[in-house]
This record gives C-alpha cells, structure tokens and sequence, in this order.
C-alpha cells in the first residue's frame, strides 16, 4: 500500500517510484529484527530501565528543540536526523512512557484512588512529556500518549469522579492550545464543515472523501487510485486508509479494520493474563496506544474527527512509527509466552 499510495509522488519529486517503498522496507526489516530480539527479552527488564530509557527521551525531546539538531518539516520540528534518515523521539517517548507509568502503577496501585498520592504524581511527569511534546508541536503525538495513560490510569483502578474534574480542565486546556494557534481553528472548523473552505483548511478531508467514496464495495483495483496523482497530500503518510479504501473498497477497508480488532482483541486477553500486574498494565498501555492510533487516524480519513496528523499503524509510511510498534508488539508478545489464559 505504500509503494502503490507513493508511486506518482516518489516519481514526481525523487525521479524514483520506489524510493518511499525502499524505505519503508528498510524500516520494516529493522523493525521485525527489533520485534524477535526484543521478543526474547524477559518485559521485566523494562521495568528495571523504565526510568533510565524516560530520562533518555527527554533528553531526545530537548534536542529536537535546538536549531542544528532538530530538522523541521511541515511546521514542525519533531526530528533529528541520522544520515540519509531521521527519527521522531516523540514516537518513542509514547513507549518509554508506557513502560514508566506501567511500573509506577503497579507499584502504587493502592494509592491510584487519591487523587494527591496517586493521581497527581502519575499524571504529572506525562504532561510534561505532552508540553515538551507540544513545544514541536506536534499535537497528534501528544494526544496518543496523553490517552494511552488515562487508559492505564483508568484500568488501575482510578476514581470516575477525579477523571470529570481532569476532563473539565482537560477541555479549557485543549480549547487555549486551539486559540493559541489559527491553523488549529481551522482544523476543527474544517472538520465541522470542510466544504467551507475547499481550497484550504478543508481541502485534506474533501480529498480524502473524494478517495473513499468512489472505492465503492470492491474498489477500483490495487494501484489504481486516482486520487494519488497530487490530489491528496502526500497519501502515503496519515491519510493512506483513505487510497487503500478507493482501491481495495468497503471490503478493503473492513477487512484491515477485522485484521486490527484481531489484533487489539489478543492484546488484551495477553494482558488480562498476565502474571504480574506490571505485565497486566504494560500490556494494556501497548494495545491501548495501538487502539487510540487506529480509531483517531480512521475516525480522521473518514471526516469523523479534526486533523490531527496521527499516522495508521503498520500500514502508513514513517520510520520511527512502524519501528516502534513492531518493537512494542515483540514487548507484548514477550508478555504472552508468560500469560495464564
């Protein structure tokens, strides 16, 4: 799917119609050697290094700020580069998170229902990983982890009542990052009604329907999207579902959603058997990062949700973001050679 949505844009601007599919296959081969060795790793060991590999992410968040180091793209400078390639610490940081509160949790699951001892301390160092996050900005990111943790939180026994009064300030603290910057305005009023602003704001979202809606059933055949050619923004990246449904159609698209409920549904039963509570919790935070990313990034491509720049896991075009899951799925899976089911 990322050669056939990156073909006619890797030929226009590389002169190479694979160069976007080299990549990623490069990557995805990085990734998989990742997935085995980390696999074979006892998920203990994260709970020892938890806080050596959060500190390490900070310091990665602080570098991408500094001019040299951190390479801008879009508005945003979320990457430091190695070589010919870049990474995006803000992806990792959502896994070295994960691994941090798991352990946290499971260490003061007792307190979880105080909101002074148990709340506020979990919650404070992941927003401030979300405003380092947002200093890039990179606010897609940011909301992935943000979720991941309350999912955590929630699940370790967390009150309902301390949540509602986390959401209202939740809310105010949304609404002043919107009116803090125009373009994020325009999101949502474009997601409101993209039709008001064709050319623009709501161009991304329009185009992406327009991809959708012709795929009909069965599509229009693999490769055959019309929609690719300098329509949609580069398809290769966040907005890819919407080319894999013009081509692969209704069947295309509910087919990749089974194969995720497939795989969100052994996540959790690996970590509802867990024998340990970090286990327990560093299973949930994995699955529930990958859940959080597919709804948000489909719930976008089909104008349910504002743009947020969130990419589809295992499936969109991005080093550090198919890396990284592949990595968390060797964790998860490490998990599983030790579940009671």
């Amino acid at each position: 799917m990322v050669y056939s949505a990156s073909a006619i844009w890797a030929t226009y601007k590389f002169d190479d119609s694979f160069f976007f599919a080299k990549r990623q296959l490069l990557f995805a081969g990085v990734g998989v050697v990742a997935m085995f060795f980390i696999m074979n790793i006892d998920y203990w060991t994260w709970r020892t290094w938890a806080k050596v590999i959060v500190i390490i992410c900070f310091v990665l968040l602080v570098a991408v700020l500094i001019p040299g180091i951190g390479m801008e793209r879009n508005g945003s400078r979320s990457w430091i580069g190695v070589g010919a390639f870049s990474v995006q610490p803000s992806e990792f940081m959502k896994l070295a998170m994960i691994a941090f509160l798991a352990k946290y949790l499971s260490e003061n699951q007792k307190k979880i229902t105080s909101f002074k001892q148990g709340l506020v301390p979990s919650l404070s160092l992941v927003f401030l990983a979300f405003g380092m996050i947002m200093l890039q900005p990179d606010l897609g990111t940011g909301t992935v982890m943000v979720g991941t943790c309350i999912v955590m939180i929630y699940v370790a026994g967390a009150r309902i009542s301390h949540f509602v009064g986390l959401g209202l300030l939740g809310v105010a603290g949304f609404v002043a990052l919107i009116l803090s910057a125009p373009y994020r305005i325009k999101r949502i009023t474009s997601f409101l009604n993209p039709w008001e602003d064709p050319l623009g704001s709501g161009f991304q979202i329009i185009q992406s329907l327009y991809a959708i809606g012709p795929g009909g059933l069965f599509g229009l055949g693999l490769g055959q999207s019309r929609q690719k050619f300098f329509y949609l923004p580069e398809p290769q990246t966040d907005f890819i579902f919407a080319i894999l449904a013009e081509e692969l159609g209704f069947i295309g698209g509910s087919f990749v959603i089974l194969l995720f409920s497939l795989l969100l549904w052994r996540g959790v039963r690996i970590a509802l058997g867990a024998p340990d509570l970090y286990g327990s919790f560093l299973g949930i935070g994995i699955i529930g990062m990958i859940a959080i990313q597919v709804i948000i990034n489909i719930g976008v491509v089909t104008g349910l949700m504002p743009v947020t720049g969130i990419t589809l896991p295992f499936l969109s075009y991005g080093g550090s973001s198919l890396t990284l899951m592949l990595m968390a799925v060797g964790v998860l899976l490490n998990i599983s050679r030790y579940a009671r089911y």
